[in-house]
């Protein structure tokens, strides 16, 4: 099982980035509470790693930390909450709003995130209620860095990313509208992102 991977990051996209470690590029799969925190391309990163081993396939799954980490790891044993899904809460909650919407009842907020209804937030709430106070205090996103471009440039990115998500089309467009008529406007990819989740998670 791979736990760490240090190398360089080659390439990163809201939810994956490719980490060339001797020479060898691996595909890891992220939430965007990683992708707020990650340096600029060709810088020297270490990620704490969960591997899935499938049937047919062997998927990587990185965090910055190792609250983020156990965090993951904590949903994923839940029934019907996959990698994939467990990504998704990730990204749209940072590790102490999950925490506290957990240990609060607050099943609106867990709904608010993509493929999460009622129900599936209510069995996240009975199954992780006792488990979620071991999870360190911290998951503080740190600031994020400032991407050059004029803003039309990654309008394209955040509408993907947030599609990727689970969240429909027409209002990540709506959203990423909104976001970018602001003022002031945006700067970054990561400020598109954050801000169009802020309100497509609006109940």
């Amino acid at each position: 099982m791979i736990a760490t991977l240090t190398g360089t990051l080659a390439a990163k996209d809201p939810s994956r980035i490719i980490l060339n470690v001797h020479g060898v590029g691996y595909e890891v799969l992220i939430p965007l509470s990683t992708y707020f925190a990650l340096p600029e391309p060709q810088t020297p990163l270490t990620l704490q790693i969960f591997t899935a081993m499938k049937e047919d396939a062997i998927q990587l799954f990185g965090f910055l930390t190792l609250v983020e980490k156990d965090a993951f790891l904590l949903l994923t044993k839940i029934s019907g909450v996959g990698g994939k899904l467990a990504l998704s809460i990730l990204s749209t909650l940072a590790v102490p709003d999950l925490t506290g919407a957990i240990q609060n009842n607050d099943l609106e907020k867990l709904a608010s995130v993509p493929g999460i209804g009622k129900k599936s937030a209510g069995r996240i709430v009975l199954e992780l209620k006792d488990k979620i106070a071991l999870l360190q205090e911290g998951g503080q996103e740190d600031d994020t860095l400032a991407l050059p471009g004029a803003l039309r440039d990654f309008q394209n990115d955040a509408v993907s990313a947030l599609v990727n998500l689970g969240y429909r089309p027409r209002e990540v467009k709506d959203a990423v509208k909104h976001v970018s008529r602001m003022s002031p406007p945006p700067t970054s990819l990561d400020e598109l992102i954050r801000e169009g989740l802020k309100i497509l998670s609006k109940p």
